[in-house]
């Protein structure tokens, strides 16, 4: 699947999402970071091992997934990240593409559906390349460190953009949650 039509079918399944609901509501504005509350919230995916390079191929075979199953997303486009670059090999990284859905959604194989069960989450806007949200990342984690929270769980990235392909890389939005708990001592 190329760009365009990549693009093409993501806009169109867009269309078709319903208001989001599932998780929170508000996205914090600017160089923001927030703990908030979050509503659990059913999700389709497909699981992914290996680099990053893969995204647009596993993102092509959501869609076409997706969209034979005839599943329609509750929210924005979305990555799940169990580990980092800076942490393992390349080739063992460990990441989910997906969209949230109806928990009433059935989903047959290669797809798989899971539930989002952290209620608490440092939450913040990366407004640029999705290359970059690891500065926004690094940033987060600091914050946390300075107010004394840990990781709780993997980071999920929204990616509030309907068309990325119509927009210049320093426009793209992405909000990213990191669930997390008050540190213990």
């Amino acid at each position: 699947m190329n760009k365009r039509s990549l693009a093409i079918g993501l806009a169109t399944l867009c269309a078709f999402m319903v208001p989001v609901s599932a998780g929170h509501r508000s996205v914090l504005g600017g160089d923001a970071i927030a703990v908030q509350q979050i509503e659990p919230f059913a999700y389709v995916c497909l699981q992914q091992k290996g680099t990053f390079d893969k995204m647009q191929d596993a993102i092509g075979s959501l869609l076409q997934e997706m969209s034979a199953q005839n599943i329609v997303p509750a929210g924005p486009l979305m990555g799940v990240y169990f580990n980092s670059p800076e942490q393992v090999n390349p080739e063992d990284l460990q990441w989910e593409i997906g969209f949230p859905v109806t928990a009433q959604v059935l989903i047959l194989q290669p797809l798989q559906k899971k539930e989002w069960n952290f209620t608490q989450a440092v939450v913040s806007l990366h407004q640029g390349p999705y290359e970059k949200a690891g500065e926004t990342i690094q940033k987060m984690i600091e914050w946390m460190e300075v107010n004394g929270y840990v990781p709780a769980g993997p980071f999920l990235e929204r990616y509030l953009d309907m068309n990325p392909e119509e927009l210049r890389p320093e426009e793209l939005k992405t909000e990213i949650l990191i669930p997390c708990q008050k540190k213990t001592e």
